[in-house]
């Protein structure tokens, strides 16, 4: 065996570990030199049903990169459709965006026949760097989609920030009453960072219930239309986290709260939409140590998948929004068993999905 065959058995074999070590069912890889697609699916868990999540297309320097991503992504579905108490399981689609794309409708219409050979194991959905034309092309192949233009017999886009806002939004209700013991926002000094799809929509539910607001995005248009419409104070994205405010939203990248940030963060609650908001698992303590209640993430942000789900399975508007505004009781019981069990809330999260999982 040749050195570069040996390291292409180690590098196989330490996959095989990361997939037993993270409870994996399957990952699946496609390759198609027709429209250049290089796509990976996986599947973290089907034990409650189909694996739900979304089709990320972004950059990726290495495959590994994109594997690595691919799976944290989907056993994080598994979580977050797991306390949410969907009836699915957690996956998640990664595919490498090529440097030029000269038919995208067809590039995805073949993710779409890599969907539709799975039969149903993945539903795939909304997520970075897609668009509801994407999915609408994929659906074109496979019925296994869970955001279209239009969604079957009760109608409506599958665009997910809506649904994504409104929870986050009913999940700092719940902590704004655990921790302040009241049941309105009216003068209460939020900072998000992030005034995106769902960062905009949340500011605007945070607006009309009488929030103040300081805003950060690195796009300044994003920021300008949160001052003209919220009257929103505009604050520098890599600083807003530090602001001396009651709630720090955020609603942008991922690890946000690390070694650096949690030291100079100042709100007594951290409560977003962004996704892996932890730099690392043991971040969560940190934030504890420092008597900063953390909502979890994957809980608080689950009224996309919830969206995605009730589309997928044709349930009505009025139901998806009944289990969206379960997310106030989910947060407030996330924080009483933190304190309960002188936990971190996202180990009881975690404890909690993880009893669902099995």
């Amino acid at each position: 065996m040749t050195v570069s065959e040996m390291n292409r058995t180690a590098a196989a074999l330490d996959i095989f570990d990361k997939l037993k070590n993270e409870g994996f069912g399957d990952l699946h890889f496609k390759v198609d030199p027709a429209t250049g697609l290089e796509a990976i699916i996986a599947i973290h868990s089907t034990k409650r049903g189909p694996a739900l999540g979304g089709c990320r297309f972004i950059h990726y320097d290495s495959s590994e990169d994109a594997i690595i991503d691919a799976m944290r992504l989907a056993k994080g579905m598994s979580y977050k459709t797991a306390i949410a108490g969907l009836p699915v399981g957690g996956g998640k689609a990664v595919i490498m965006r090529p440097d030029n794309l000269t038919d995208r409708p067809a590039f995805f219409r073949s993710f779409g026949q890599f969907v539709q050979e799975l039969g149903g194991r993945y539903i795939t959905a909304l997520d970075s760097g897609t668009t509801l034309a994407d999915m609408d092309c994929i659906a074109e192949i496979t019925p296994y989609v869970g955001s279209k233009t239009n969604m079957g017999k009760h109608g409506g886009e599958g665009d997910p920030a809506p649904s994504t806002a409104q929870g986050v939004f009913r999940g700092i209700q719940a902590v704004v009453k655990y921790k302040f013991k009241r049941d309105d926002l009216k003068g209460l000094h939020i900072a998000i960072q992030g005034a995106g799809a769902v960062g905009y929509l949340l500011a605007r539910h945070l607006h009309e219930a009488g929030a103040i607001l300081s805003v950060a995005d690195i796009n300044p248009e994003a920021v300008e239309r949160c001052k003209r419409e919220f009257g929103a104070t505009i604050v520098d994205y890599h600083t807003i986290h530090t602001l001396d405010c009651d709630i720090f939203s955020p609603c942008a990248l991922g690890a946000i709260l690390n070694d650096d940030t949690i030291p100079t963060i100042k709100a007594p609650i951290v409560a977003g939409g962004a996704n892996n908001q932890l730099a690392k698992e043991h971040h969560g303590q940190v934030l504890r140590d420092r008597g900063i209640i953390y909502a979890p993430d994957y809980a608080i942000n689950g009224g996309g998948i919830i969206h995605a789900a009730a589309k997928y399975f044709h349930h009505s508007d009025a139901k998806a929004t009944q289990h969206i505004e379960e997310i106030y009781n989910v947060i407030y019981t996330i924080c009483e068993r933190a304190d309960k069990l002188n936990q971190p809330t996202n180990v009881v999260a975690n404890s909690i999905a993880e009893e669902r999982l099995r």
